[in-house]
């Protein structure tokens, strides 16, 4: 991380600290930035949410936003630490929030594992479920933008099938767990021509929501805040007509009401989920 990207506030859990507290850190974040937004992954646990949504009911503030993610924890990191970025950028809140969506796009986000016997996130087949019981077996599985499982034989690896990666540049982050990351490193960021592979610790939360902890996780992302910047400013901005707020997409970020199609911010723009602007290279495309 650079010195230029604002450092997160996270939210005291139920384990950690009672409500009050959670409420009072709430409180003392809108009163010093006016908005905030509280990106958590979808695996987060019932209490934790619920808890979060007491916090922003109590606090009768819409100026809390919760963007719950669909990625596994590296995954969310990354995305979290692009939202950041944009944070120091001259986007509102709204947009700042519903971002998070189309970035998501963006994000190939996987692990290699040992074993897919307690994978439940992630569609495995009865066959890869048997075939993790063989000693030595290796599976790579990308959890986003869309599911994918290949397993890694003992022979000729180059050979192997390989995932389905970005067609843009990006960069790869991995996070060791109890596995050694050569595939990952070796064959898979040169097929992905990552532009570099940087380390960084295991979340807490991955052999869980993986089901080992036999692991590497990895994640591929647009690094260049330029570039993110850009991507966002190419969508089409819309007023929310229940909060007002500026946004993009088709849902707030903050209140959760739906954009109105032909409503104040005029028709939705077309498929916003694969918009590649002209500073998003292409595997082998010059620089315009």
């Amino acid at each position: 991380m650079d010195a230029h990207t604002p450092t997160a506030a996270p939210l005291p859990s139920p384990d950690e600290a009672p409500l009050d507290d959670a409420i009072r850190a709430a409180g003392l974040l809108l009163e010093q930035y006016g908005h905030v937004v509280v990106a958590y992954p979808a695996s987060l646990p019932v209490a934790q949410e619920r808890r979060l949504y007491t916090v922003r009911s109590v606090l009768e503030s819409q100026r809390l936003a919760l963007v719950k993610l669909e990625l596994p924890p590296l995954g969310v990191a990354v995305l979290v630490r692009q939202l950041r970025q944009l944070s120091i950028c001259d986007f509102g809140p709204g947009v700042i929030a519903s971002a998070a969506r189309l970035l998501s796009h963006y994000v190939y986000a996987g692990a290699l594992l040992h074993s897919v016997a307690k994978l439940d996130r992630v569609p495995v087949g009865l066959k890869s479920h048997a075939k993790s019981w063989v000693p030595g077996a290796q599976f790579a599985v990308l959890a986003s933008p869309a599911p994918e499982l290949i397993r890694i034989g003992s022979g000729d690896r180059s050979a192997a099938p390989l995932l389905t990666g970005p067609d843009f540049a990006t960069r790869l982050v991995i996070a060791r767990g109890q596995a050694q990351p050569d595939w990952v490193t070796g064959t898979l960021a040169p097929h992905w021509q990552a532009q570099g592979v940087d380390e960084v610790p295991l979340p807490a939360a991955s052999p869980g929501w993986w089901g080992t902890p036999k692991l590497v996780e990895f994640a591929a992302f647009l690094p260049d805040i330029a570039i993110l910047y850009q991507l966002v400013s190419s969508v089409r901005r819309e007023a929310c007509s229940w909060c007002g707020i500026e946004l993009i997409g088709d849902l707030c970020g903050f209140c959760a009401a739906p954009v109105v199609p032909g409503g104040p911010g005029g028709p939705h723009q077309a498929d916003q989920s694969r918009i590649l602007p002209s500073g998003v290279l292409g595997h082998g495309t010059p620089a315009g």
